[in-house]
């Protein structure tokens, strides 16, 4: 047919020929299109994700490209995924395995304006592989790590939300909660919302403004006003000369930096004379315009006024740049150390290297830090209490085979927090599968928990009375949630250590500070012992 339409000259052809002359054209490019693309594969981004700006963006159980850090870290998850998924539709042996999905929504790639750090970034990472680990050592049902790259600004969050409402609707393998969710920013707070929307049960390992609320958004963190009444109990004990500075980020994104001032300004702005003895700075985390971390203004003034205690509301990637400028100017003349008090997740190791700690001791300043963690433990005398020791075997594990993790890679917080929001979410599935399928029998097709049945169980309250049964007994302590509309689902009961760095020598005579931890209804309601 083609070759009796083609024997003529083309200045004979009529509508037909070149009909037939443009089809086969366009044939042969998506031809060659496929083609190139079965040899090229999936591409840097794999099947399941887009490239959005450089990075890859969607909900994914296997390995794609990211930072080269977090490489090997994402090959672990992947394998572990896929041992999951042939366990459960078509293992080698024995019967199949139930599994339940449960996404790690945050960036997976960094650069110097990105909401996470590389470190933190695979630090966060390391610590949920340990808890999907240990949650599939168990009975009962085993777990996909689902990765939702949600880009280095978090504001590509719209595709992975709608992917992750989609697979939540899955009732074989059904995904089940989010956590993540790293940074308190305006584009993280229409993240949750979203999900809160699509009733998503969300957990949140290191969000601590004290605004980041939705109904299905829990945060195992404390925030910041539980933080500042940390320190409140500490300046109690140790108040100095009451000559306070306030130090601030200016960037108007940040929620958290906004949130940490006024926390500050309420809890110690009369007593220390914050408002009118304060600088404010432009850091280096967002899309801010100007010159950033330029302390000048903020340490001239903390030595012609002779502040003893200085107050930081900023980012910790800032803090070390504020470090150096104190450094520069000596002392000032000071005859007691300057304390600079921050609040966070744990002690980033940026602050904690040989060069920080001498230019600590050049500014004659110590760093006073209200956290979810405390290194002392894991290095102290003590031997670690269950729930962190298990949690430390599989992180260990996790630093052998994969070096990057670096040096003190516990100490900023981030490994055990992400572990305790992933096992949040694992220990409520556990005990809402249990009670669905408790007859004892082992039924050929047990009925799985859907999102909603895993909310319901996260909002039972965890404690009653002075017992604390269904509480999570996690690498960060044991604490729990109060119940609907209670607390706005942040934890109470959860420990929040104070710690001195360089750490202060404590004398025979002088016992270790109470610690704190976060309240229930009030901060006079007390937790169980």
């Amino acid at each position: 047919m083609l070759l009796r339409l083609f024997r003529r000259h083309p200045r004979e052809w009529g509508p037909v020929e070149w009909l037939a002359v443009f089809g086969l054209g366009v044939l042969t490019a998506v031809t060659i299109t496929v083609l190139v693309s079965m040899a090229r594969g999936p591409g840097r981004c794999g099947d399941d994700l887009r490239d959005i700006g450089g990075d890859c963006i969607g909900v994914t159980a296997n390995a794609f490209e990211a930072d080269p850090g977090v490489k090997s870290l994402i090959k672990a998850v992947a394998d572990e995924n896929a041992r999951v998924k042939q366990n459960g539709e078509s293992p080698s042996s024995g019967p199949e395995i139930p599994y339940v999905r449960i996404a790690l929504m945050m960036p997976f790639t960094a650069d110097e304006h990105s909401a996470m750090t590389t470190d933190m970034i695979r630090r966060g990472l390391a610590g949920a592989l340990a808890a999907q680990r240990q949650a599939n050592r168990y009975g009962g049902p085993h777990y996909q790590l689902l990765l939702a790259p949600d880009g280095r600004n978090l504001d590509q969050w719209e595709p992975v939300v709608t992917r992750l409402a989609e697979l939540s609707k899955d009732t074989r393998a059904p995904l089940v909660g989010v956590t993540g969710i790293p940074s308190s920013t305006a584009e993280t707070r229409r993240a949750i919302a979203a999900l809160s929307k699509h009733r998503i049960p969300t957990v949140g390992p290191v969000i601590t403004a004290a605004t980041m609320n939705s109904p299905y958004f829990f945060k195992t963190a404390a925030n910041n006003d539980q933080f500042a009444r940390a320190l409140v109990r500490y300046l109690k004990e140790k108040p100095g000369k009451h000559q306070g500075f306030l130090v601030w980020d200016d960037r108007g994104e940040d929620v958290y930096s906004r949130n940490l001032r006024s926390v500050f300004e309420r809890h110690f702005g009369k007593e220390y004379g914050l408002a009118h003895h304060n600088s404010n700075f432009i850091g280096t985390s967002g899309t801010g315009k100007g010159i950033p971390q330029r302390f000048t203004d903020a340490v001239q003034k903390i030595c012609n006024e002779k502040s003893d205690t200085v107050f930081f509301a900023g980012r910790d990637q800032d803090l070390p740049a504020f470090i150096e400028r104190l450094a520069q100017e000596g002392d000032c003349g000071r005859t007691t150390k300057l304390r600079i008090l921050k609040v966070g997740i744990g002690l980033e190791p940026t602050l904690t290297a040989p060069a920080p700690t001498q230019r600590l001791d050049d500014a004659h300043a110590t760093i006073i830090d209200a956290s979810c963690v405390d290194p002392a433990w894991w290095n102290g005398k003590n031997k670690p209490k269950k729930a962190l020791g298990s949690f430390l075997d599989r992180f260990y594990e996790l630093t052998r085979q994969h070096k990057q993790l670096g040096t003190k890679p516990l100490d900023d917080g981030y490994a055990v927090m992400y572990h305790d929001a992933f096992a949040l979410l694992a220990n409520a599935v556990d005990r809402t599968y249990t009670e669905f399928n408790e007859s004892g029998k082992s039924p050929k097709s047990p009925r799985m928990p859907m999102k909603e049945d895993v909310y319901n169980t996260l909002n039972y309250p965890s404690i009653s009375g002075g017992s604390c049964d269904s509480c999570l007994i996690g690498a960060g302590g044991t604490y729990g949630f109060e119940g609907p509309g209670k607390n706005d689902q942040w934890a109470v009961c959860k420990p929040v250590p104070v710690v001195e760095y360089p750490p202060s020598t404590r004398t025979a005579d002088q016992s270790a500070p109470t610690l704190y931890r976060t309240y229930r209804n009030g901060p006079e309601d007390p937790c169980p012992s």
